[in-house]
């Protein structure tokens, strides 16, 4: 991390003046809680705009875009500082390809992330894709494999393209809790949360419009539809992620790895044995103690014995 260019965070500076104030509010949190740095991660599939996204908090074009050209197949982190405060968005390559997990993709993007820490992952996905499949379960799984189930803890959903008409006429806000629930819902069975999982039952959802179509409000902040205004809103939620009292998570070449397999069940040895030597061995030595105290002498053996005993 120390290696990486840190310019200033000059974007910020292009932002509506009220969405200025709100994110130096913000940063002026984390400082208070002693946070001088925030790394965010941003995943998800191809195409689904994670790198307009990044641009869009940056607030300059850190990140090319080509809509006519397939991703990058390497991680790019763009790294911010702001008086005294270090933010660093790494934007990550899609990692389905031909409907399945790009293993190769997969391993350059936990490559990269060593030694990294993790604070907050940005799940990003299109509000207007309606419908959950198979791609998204491969995608969710792989990113806890990878990471730990744990790094759900420290997740949002993003939800891109907000700037939308509900289909068959349906309110905004219904199609959007009906669009989140069924993410949630793919989200806890691919990673295998549990309902008591700390933040499992509550990801948060953050709805984002990268597009220049999207409307402004009095104060010339972009505002979405349901009258949110996402710039300020997505700060105040990885803000809220990043304080949730959830451990973040460090890549070290043991979470990559995985646990050693030639390490696998060592503990259990010494406990195998005993288990063998009380029910196993004990029983066997028993039993052949009690076959030789009721085997039955030869009667040769018994006359030899009685005729040194009358000699003597």
């Amino acid at each position: 991390m120390a290696s990486q260019m840190i310019r200033e965070w000059a974007g910020i500076n292009t932002f509506a003046p009220a969405t200025q104030a709100k994110l130096l509010e913000l940063l002026g949190k984390l400082k208070q809680e002693n946070v001088n740095t925030l790394t965010i991660l941003v995943m998800g599939k191809s195409g689904v705009g994670k790198s307009s996204t990044v641009n869009s908090v940056i607030g300059e074009r850190a990140v090319s875009i080509n809509p006519f050209q397939t991703e990058g197949v390497r991680p790019v982190m763009v790294s911010r500082s702001r008086a005294g405060f270090a933010l660093n968005i790494i934007d990550t390559p899609g990692i389905i390809e031909g409907g399945y997990v790009n293993d190769q993709a997969l391993e350059i993007i936990k490559c990269f992330l060593l030694n990294k820490t993790i604070d907050v992952l940005l799940y990003v996905d299109r509000l207007d894709a309606y419908r959950v499949d198979n791609l998204d379960r491969l995608v969710v799984k792989a990113i806890t494999d990878s990471f730990g189930k744990e790094i759900w803890n420290k997740a949002s959903i993003v939800l891109t393209h907000a700037q939308l008409s509900p289909p068959d006429g349906l309110p905004y806000e219904e199609f959007f809790s009906k669009r989140s629930e069924a993410l949630i819902k793919t989200i806890r069975q691919a990673a295998r949360l549990k309902k008591d999982d700390s933040q499992a039952s509550s990801i948060p959802v953050i709805l984002v419009e990268n597009s220049g179509r999207c409307n402004k409000n009095d104060s010339d902040e972009k505002v979405l539809p349901n009258g949110t205004t996402w710039i300020s809103y997505l700060v105040q939620r990885v803000t809220e992620i990043m304080l949730n009292g959830c451990k973040s998570i460090y890549v070290d070449k043991k979470l990559i790895e995985g646990p050693d397999p030639n390490q696998r069940g060592k503990l259990l040895i010494p406990l195998i044995f005993a288990l063998q030597f009380f029910f196993v061995m004990k029983p066997i030595e028993g039993a052949i103690k009690k076959d030789i105290s009721r085997e039955s002498k030869p009667s040769w053996e018994t006359r030899d014995v009685g005729a040194a005993n009358r000699k003597f």
